[in-house]
């Protein structure tokens, strides 16, 4: 009987050789935007790290920018979040205020001490992810915008860029006016047009030149200054195709197009980012010296200097998922961002290390001086755990009236309205 089940095991085993025993692997999802050139070299880093974890697959699956934040949102409703992701800290605000992401393992990092890891980088990095004395993200990117602008554009309708570029958000509207082209009403060249629908960074920046807030300090209130607001949105329903037709959300993104040089766009509002797309897309544009970065306009009767609020992308890890696999997916983004050379020099993007900021290299970049100035400033993008759904409605507003033809203080009673009520259930 005892050699019947010998047999047995034994053709068990020639049939399924050792499947039972073979060590699964640790399978790690990372959602991030698209971006071709740091696909390029995060395709290289997992190669990297999956030879030198055999037993780790890392899974990147990437989403245009625009749509993440509505991706990743449904999905943590479901409890099928990624393992790891990043989002503008705006929008990655409130997985932390509902301890949705993890906190850093920073031993897994290397560090001896979260102080340790504060150390290695430029100050206020980890402010907009700290809570309660634990940090929940490493940045990917630090990130404020500025004016690319055209040269040959310019100087096609007889500007001068160097000189009649716009400093006032009342001379991007008279500017652009000289450098649009129209077939009836649809534009075929574009002057300026906006980061829609970036509102918390690029509009809400414009508010607060004029002495406007979303909320109070105290968070209770919505809409700072009404009058603020009010002028805001008429600005940008007169730059609409109901007043002088300049520009809109209907159009494909300013930024995306100002690369091919097609004479279809002659300002865009990007970070420093965009250089290294610029260089990666139309390497003979990048070259000619035909464009140039200017700083963040402001109102003509601004009560505050102000210029396009900075961001950063955070690397966060979902809070639900095995402590296991929390720290591999840490050491997964410590191997990543132990390149910030090469994520600057291949993509453009500025990670906040010391040695890195400070270095001759990076300050003798392209228009490093225009970004940093405009950072000195600018403040932090406004973070609140329902600041996405306040951009939304933000966004409903400026739509409403650019689109729709609604009266601005309709729109803006609205807003404060919707704003409110969330402040309200709190």
């Amino acid at each position: 009987m005892k050699k019947g089940w010998y047999l047995l095991l034994l053709l068990i085993l020639l049939v399924f050789p050792f499947q039972g025993l073979a060590a699964k692997k640790t399978v790690i999802n990372y959602w991030t935007h698209t971006d071709d050139n740091r696909t390029r070299i995060e395709d290289k880093y997992i190669a990297e790290f999956e030879k030198l974890h055999p037993n780790v697959e890392i899974k990147r699956v990437v989403n245009e920018a625009s749509k993440m934040g509505d991706i990743v949102l449904t999905a943590f409703a479901a409890n099928n979040g990624p393992d790891i992701f990043n989002l503008p800290i705006e929008q990655e605000y409130g997985y932390i205020c509902n301890k949705r992401v993890a906190p850093v393992d920073y031993r897994a990092l290397g560090y001896k001490s979260l102080a340790a890891l504060k150390d290695d980088y430029a100050a206020n990095t980890f402010e907009p992810v700290t809570m309660n004395g634990k940090i929940y993200g490493l940045p990917l990117e630090l990130t404020n915008w500025c004016i690319f602008i055209n040269k040959k554009i310019f100087r096609s309708v007889g500007l001068d860029p160097e000189k009649d570029y716009p400093k006032t958000w009342e001379e991007m509207a008279d500017v652009s006016e000289k450098l649009v082209l129209r077939n009836g009403e649809i534009l075929i060249r574009r002057g300026f047009d906006f980061r829609y629908p970036y509102y918390l960074v690029s509009f809400l920046p414009m508010v607060q030149q004029l002495g406007g807030d979303l909320i109070s300090a105290d968070g209770k209130t919505a809409i700072v200054n009404d009058q603020a607001w009010i002028k805001a949105l008429n600005f940008m329903k007169e730059w609409g195709p109901h007043g002088r037709n300049l520009g809109s959300p209907t159009y494909i993104n300013a930024r995306k197009i100002f690369d091919k040089d097609n004479n279809d766009i002659a300002m865009c509002l990007s970070g420093f980012y965009q250089e290294g797309r610029l260089k990666n897309d139309n390497p003979e544009f990048f070259d000619s010296g035909e464009w140039m970065v200017v700083p963040f306009p402001v109102f003509e009767d601004a009560v505050e200097n102000q210029g396009c609020a900075f961001y950063g992308h955070y690397l966060m890890v979902n809070d639900s998922i095995p402590k296991k696999k929390q720290k591999i997916a840490w050491e997964f983004i410590k191997y990543m961002l132990d390149h910030p050379m090469e994520y600057l020099t291949e993509v453009n993007l500025i990670q906040p290390r010391k040695n890195l900021v400070n270095s001759e290299f990076f300050k003798e970049l392209p228009y490093t001086d225009v970004f940093m100035d405009d950072m000195e400033r600018s403040k932090a993008v406004f973070l609140h755990q329902n600041g996405y759904q306040f951009e939304q409605y933000i966004r409903e507003a400026i739509e409403a009236v650019m689109l729709s033809g609604t009266k601005t203080e309709e729109a803006l009673k609205t807003l404060k309205r919707n704003i409110q009520e969330v402040l309200d259930e709190e």
